[in-house]
């Protein structure tokens, strides 16, 4: 690349995409030895959270925003251009969403370039040179992605041209073993970071099972379908028809959370303890007592005879009596 004349005078403002890991945090920290004002972006949907990378902010003071994507995630989702990894993970289309996003907030915001902790060959699926290609072309930022980690194996940014950045301050790091970060995390007096593992739920095959389902039958799916993924057994009773049971004390917090009393039904078995169980307002009458046998299966309610099951929905509260139906035989309809 030919440098251009530049206003050398005001600092060099760099934006960080950053999931909160040890290669993300090593990037910004590479950067700002240079006296480069980072900044890091995270984006939430129901599938990653931006938890670590609030911990990683607080941290080594670095700002950050974080933005919810889960609309136009969505959209990617149902139809990724390369397709899925192992189970549900788009990992090449939602890099390159994620970089066209911060490049929009790149030029609105004045900073000079984006940058991550990605390395060279450290994931298969996401980080091979035509992968990291593939993003700089789909994102709209080609020569403005600098990757302080694995720099020197790739190709000149914009920004290394114009002398905005040292290149000769930069690293050559490639390949899945971590030695070197781990050696750059002491220097930095590092001593506690996560593991490399992402947290992305698209990669669990039970998680991507669930989610197929719910876009095969949800054109647009509320958020609380979305969040209540994580929690549960779900099960199809029939093309209308999915409910969750809970299966943990934790499942039946992590799923109240979700309720929405103008869409749901709440079904809970009396006097005897056991699980929530979610099913759609507009259940049959039918279904809604399929729905109370099989949370019903999950208690300990004697085998063989009737128990209540409260119902509490839009138009309030009323008991139906229900057979538990045993979990060997609802175990045809688990997704």
């Amino acid at each position: 690349m030919t440098a251009t004349t530049i206003d050398q005078t005001r600092p060099v403002r760099a934006l960080g995409l950053s999931s909160g890991g040890l290669d993300s945090i090593l990037a910004a920290l590479v950067l700002r030895d240079q006296g480069i004002q980072v900044r890091w972006v995270c984006f939430e949907t129901p599938f990653f959270n931006a938890d670590r990378t609030r911990r990683a902010a607080d941290r080594f003071g670095i700002p950050l925003a974080v933005r919810d994507i889960t609309p136009v995630y969505l959209d990617m989702l149902r139809n990724p251009r390369c397709g899925y990894g192992r189970n549900m993970n788009p990992c090449m289309d939602c890099h390159a969403l994620m970089f066209r996003l911060a490049g929009e907030m790149m030029a609105a915001e004045g900073f000079d370039f984006v940058f991550s902790g990605e390395v060279l060959g450290q994931r298969p699926m996401s980080q091979t040179r035509n992968a990291l290609r593939f993003v700089e072309k789909n994102s709209g930022l080609a020569g403005r992605i600098l990757r302080p980690l694995s720099a020197l194996a790739l190709p000149e940014t914009v920004v290394e041209a114009q002398g905005r950045v040292d290149r000769a301050r930069l690293l050559d790091i490639r390949g899945r073993s971590r030695k070197t970060q781990i050696a750059l995390a002491r220097h930095y007096g590092i001593d506690e970071y996560p593991a490399p593992a992402g947290g992305c739920r698209l990669t669990d095959k039970g998680y991507a099972d669930r989610l197929r389902d719910l876009l095969a039958h949800e054109d647009e799916p509320r958020r609380e379908e979305l969040d209540r993924l994580r929690y549960g057994r779900h099960l199809r009773l029939d093309a209308r028809t999915k409910i969750v049971v809970g299966r943990t004390r934790i499942d039946n917090e992590g799923l109240e959370g979700t309720v929405d009393p103008s869409l749901d039904l709440a079904l809970r078995v009396e006097d005897y303890p056991g699980p929530l169980t979610l099913a759609p307002a507009d259940a049959s009458p039918e279904m809604t007592a399929l729905a109370g046998a099989i949370g019903a299966g999950y208690t300990k309610a004697p085998a063989g005879r009737p128990v209540a099951v409260r119902v509490e929905g839009p138009d309030g509260s009323r008991a139906i009596t229900v057979m538990p139906l045993p979990p060997s035989e609802a175990r045809r309809f688990i997704i």
